[in-house]
């Protein structure tokens, strides 16, 4: 008996006959997380979609708003944080104001999801409209636990949650804990495989202090992402994102390691995928004579199907 999601072909082990059923094909694009998720049972992966939802929700209307260009009011502040608060205090109270949040709510409630998760979002993205970047990488670091570590934690408790006859009980892990350096070591890739394409839309996720301490400003990233001319400076920055990244890297590294054993087959092969997905891009990362475009740092669907097909294979379950 064999199995392949695409280009690799391998024998197959019984416990992972479950990989037989996805067809990565079509999903190559969506989000890391995503693509991960499908390994999961129907139920399961329906429920992180449901949640991932209702976070890009309220993710997207800020950096919708952002990336116009305009200066953000006071007055806007205000709505925009009086929005986003309201919302989040539906979940909080149960009291849904629409059909999906409804539904948002049979699920936090059927998967036994703490609600801290969208009140950490909600902080992360009110912050972001008040501020324009980072000050210092501490403050980013504080930011990440809104925007990075919040959405993870979700995925890892429902990689988590135990499942006996349709009831779910709590995962016997810290989810917050068991997802953080992970959070953050995917977050940083992203910044940096994102440089491009976030300055345009005028976003800049590069911590003031660091930035500075480079001879950097905002203005001049900006230029940067704009004409393509990478000066030494700013590669001396991505050198110390990068060094920031791999710390982060071994430590996610040590924390799976630590929570796959309460784990089954199929969430622990969704895990090692996206940690080998993000280490794929953090990989390309080349401070010398990289280019920096989001082009450069975005390996190909081909690249991509090969990297899951070999993560698969190598896979052994604790």
């Amino acid at each position: 008996m064999y199995f392949h999601t695409g280009t690799m072909v391998e024998q197959s082990r019984p416990e992972l006959d479950f990989a037989l059923k996805v067809d990565f094909s079509e999903i190559l694009t969506n989000p890391i997380l995503d693509i991960a998720a499908r390994f999961w049972e129907d139920e399961r992966y329906e429920a992180f979609r449901v949640c991932y939802r209702s976070m890009r929700i309220i993710d997207d209307l800020v950096d919708d708003r952002k990336a116009t260009g305009s200066a953000i009011s006071e007055m806007e502040r205000k709505q925009y944080g009086r929005m986003i608060a309201d919302w989040v205090d539906s979940i909080r109270r149960r009291r849904p104001s629409d059909d999906f949040q409804e539904k948002l709510i049979v699920t936090i409630e059927r998967f036994r999801i703490p609600a801290w998760p969208w009140e950490k979002l909600a902080l992360a993205m009110i912050y972001d409209l008040a501020q324009d970047g980072y000050p210092t990488f501490s403050a980013f670091l504080r930011y990440c636990e809104g925007a990075a570590v919040a959405p993870a934690s979700v995925f890892m408790h429902l990689c988590g949650v135990i499942g006996e006859n349709g009831v779910y009980g709590k995962p016997l892990f810290d989810s917050r804990k068991a997802a953080r350096s992970l959070a953050i070591f995917s977050y940083l890739v992203h910044i940096v495989r994102d440089f491009q394409k976030d300055q345009k839309n005028n976003l800049n996720y590069f911590a003031r202090d660091v930035s500075l301490r480079h001879g950097l400003t905002a203005a001049s990233l900006r230029e940067i992402a704009q004409t393509g001319e990478v000066s030494q400076s700013f590669r001396n920055l991505i050198v110390q994102y990068q060094g920031f990244a791999e710390y982060y890297r071994r430590k996610a590294r040590t924390a799976i390691d630590r929570i796959l054993p309460h784990l089954k087959a199929r969430y622990q092969l969704s895990l090692e995928v996206i940690y080998s997905l993000y280490l794929q891009i953090f990989e390309r990362i080349n401070p010398q004579a990289g280019s920096f475009s989001t082009s450069e740092l975005s390996p190909g669907s081909g690249e991509i199907q090969n990297r899951i097909d070999r993560t698969i294979a190598t896979f052994q379950s604790v």
